[in-house]
Parts: structure tokens; C-alpha cells; sequence
């Protein structure tokens, strides 16, 4: 009688094993974190956007030091075109928009540490007071440092204009193209929205693939044009919360949470400001 308890607590235990493995397999998501400006002047207006140098730098050295992998978006992109397996604790690092910290404070230090990273130049914006010029952006490019578009002028695509968007989306490819010397690369939707309508642009225009901020679960993991960010702010100077939303399953958590409090409208995917 024992040995049939025992051998039935041993089934249990190994099925419930095997069904917490598959459910944490379904919900992970590769952690792709989104920056803004890497700099110590922040305010009430956009403290969300910025992290400092100082905690920029103690992030990139704890994925050292707990050996995440950390992968450039060209190597996630054609995974999961092909359908293989990610590597364990694989994790992408992205910046928004173009600011000059990012060549002056994030560089180095991506540098240092061998991590590649994709920058998203809002490209009239190159060579502006506070951007990266293009020099910058060519010796960076030829470092691991994708550059990718976030439009000409970090225009609204969710307005329903339809040629505003296309002549953003594929001018900002002829520029990165020109700037960088890389004929392919990738988009960031600006305020992390966009329609079906300007996500087909952006497939048609021949982008890699194009990240969003909170596209929700109505797209899925592995959709290359609306692929799932993390937004790291100022909140993640704690490295507990850092671990906590590189674990690959605090996107799901967010989604879940996110859809309980907003109701966003069919038609337009939400997200935070980036």
C-alpha cells in the first residue's frame, strides 16, 4: 500500500513538474529592454525615460555576472523565423530615439562588457543639439551596434494617415541605410502604437522585424513586427527589480495586468510613451 502511495505522490509530483514547465514555457518571453537616455538629469516630465550612468552600468554588469546572454536582435529575429529554440536567459538591449548619452555613456560600456545593442535614431534628429551625430552612429554601427529607424520625426504613425506613415517609415530606412552602410535593419513604432495598416508598411518598406512597447496578447510572442519590449526607468535602480522583469515572464504579467485596468480600442495597439 505504501509503495502504491509513494509511486502515486511520484506521478503527481513529476506531472506537475512536467505542466509547470510547459506553462512557464508558453508564457516566457525574451526580454527586450527598452532604454531612452542613459544620463543624471532627469524631472517630473521624464524621469521614466532616463536611467543613469551609474545604474546603466551596475544593469549591463549583473547580466555579465549571472552569464544572461545577451543577444543582438538580428540573432532573436532569425530564431524565431526559423522556429528554434532560444537560448536560456537570452536577453536584447535597445535604445530609443537617438540621444548623444547613448554613444557617450552606454557605448563604453557595452563596449567593455562585448554586449551588442540596436539603437533606434529618430533620424532628422541626427547631428541635432542632444542627438548622435553621424559619425557617431557609423563608428558604433561598425562596433555591433545595429542602428535601426524610429521614423524621421518621431511621427505619430496611430492617426490613420497612411502616406505621412509610409513616407516616415521607408524615408527613415533610406537614411539609416545611407548613415550606417546597413541595408536591412529594424523599427521602432513611435509611442509604441501602431494599426495593422502601418505594421504592413513597415513589412512591405523590408524592415528585419519592429518592436512596440505593449502590443498585448492579441499579437503573439513571435511576431516579428511587434515584437515585446520592457521599458527600464529609474524604478529599476533596485537590481531585485531588474532580475524580476528580465526573468521572461513579467511581460505576461504586464499584459495581464495592463488589459485588466485599460480597454485600449481595436485599431490602435497602446503603449507607453517612447
Amino acid at each position: 500500500m505504501r509503495k502504491k502511495l509513494l509511486l502515486a505522490m511520484g506521478v503527481i509530483l513529476i506531472g506537475g513538474y512536467l505542466a509547470a514547465g510547459a506553462f512557464l514555457r508558453a508564457i516566457y518571453v525574451v526580454p527586450i529592454l527598452m532604454y531612452h537616455s542613459i544620463d543624471t538629469k532627469s524631472d517630473a516630465t521624464n524621469r521614466l525615460l532616463v536611467v543613469s550612468p551609474a545604474s546603466f552600468r551596475r544593469q549591463m554588469e549583473f547580466l555579465k555576472r549571472h552569464a544572461y546572454r545577451v543577444i543582438p536582435l538580428d540573432e532573436l529575429a532569425g530564431l524565431m523565423r526559423a522556429g528554434k529554440p532560444i537560448p536560456p536567459k537570452a536577453v536584447c538591449v535597445t535604445f530609443d530615439d537617438g540621444y548623444e548619452n547613448n554613444y557617450s555613456q552606454a557605448y563604453p560600456v557595452l563596449k567593455e562588457l562585448g554586449f551588442p545593442a540596436t539603437i533606434f535614431v529618430v533620424t532628422g534628429s541626427i547631428g541635432h543639439p542632444g542627438y548622435v551625430s553621424e559619425p557617431q552612429i557609423r563608428e558604433m554601427a561598425s562596433r555591433g551596434v545595429v542602428i535601426g529607424s524610429h521614423t524621421r520625426t518621431h511621427y505619430w504613425l496611430g492617426g490613420g494617415d497612411l502616406k505621412r506613415a509610409r513616407d516616415e517609415i521607408a524615408g527613415s530606412a533610406d537614411d539609416v541605410r545611407r548613415v550606417s552602410g546597413r541595408e536591412k535593419s529594424f523599427f521602432c513604432y513611435p509611442v509604441g502604437t501602431f494599426t495593422p495598416a502601418v505594421r504592413q508598411l513597415v513589412i512591405d518598406t523590408g524592415y528585419l522585424g519592429a518592436v512596440a512597447t505593449n502590443p498585448g496578447a492579441a499579437y503573439p510572442n513571435n511576431d516579428l513586427f511587434a515584437l515585446k519590449r520592457l521599458r527600464i526607468s529609474h524604478q529599476c535602480d533596485n537590481l531585485l527589480v531588474f532580475w524580476f522583469e528580465t526573468t521572461g515572464i513579467y511581460t505576461w504579467i504586464k499584459e495581464r495586468t495592463h488589459r485588466r485596468h485599460h480597454r485600449a480600442p481595436t485599431a490602435v495597439v497602446t503603449g507607453a510613451t517612447t
